[in-house]
């Protein structure tokens, strides 16, 4: 199984769905439309490319692209033939929800539950759609890049200490 093969799968499964490829450190990396996602891993799972294992579902937040503000990864193996495959969605601020991937793989429960704790995506469908490792009623959400990284208020700091 090879990069150019897998593409050249998905890409003829459904045309219309792939936006981007490519290949960082030799892992195919695809970007596909939002709407699609639940189909094409649905297909990928059970299709003779048998991507049988889950490894990985996380959020990304790029605030200054708009259009592409939130994204999920999802990160797939094919335990038989040892490869690896990355696919990518992209939405705005406004529309921050996904299809639930629970159905096909039960250990998306826990990694939807972490994705929507820490970025605020919401999975349409998934079971139980809470907070699994900050206090439910922390009101935001930690990995959105909506705050400042230091405390501008902090008088114990000397700049001059950090080089400024």
């Amino acid at each position: 199984m090879t990069n150019e093969f897998v593409l050249e799968a998905i890409t003829r499964e459904f045309p219309e769905s792939v936006i981007s490829s490519s290949e960082p450190y030799g892992m195919l990396t695809v970007e596909v439309k939002k709407d699609d996602i639940k189909k094409i891993i649905h297909y990928l799972k059970d299709s003779s490319l048998e991507f049988n294992f889950l490894t990985d579902i996380c959020g990304i937040h790029y605030p200054e692209f708009p259009e592409k503000e939130i994204g999920v990864v999802y990160h797939l193996h094919n335990m038989m033939a040892n490869f690896r495959l990355r696919l990518k969605i992209f939405m705005s601020r406004e529309n921050i929800e996904v299809d639930s991937l629970v159905d096909l793989y039960a250990g998306a429960n826990w990694m939807e539950r972490e994705t929507f704790d820490f970025y605020g995506i919401k999975f349409k469908g998934h079971p139980d759609l809470r907070a699994i490792l900050n206090m439910e009623d922390l009101g935001y959400h930690p990995m959105l890049k909506e705050y400042r990284l230091e405390d501008g208020t902090r008088t114990d700091k000397d700049d001059a200490m950090f080089g400024r």
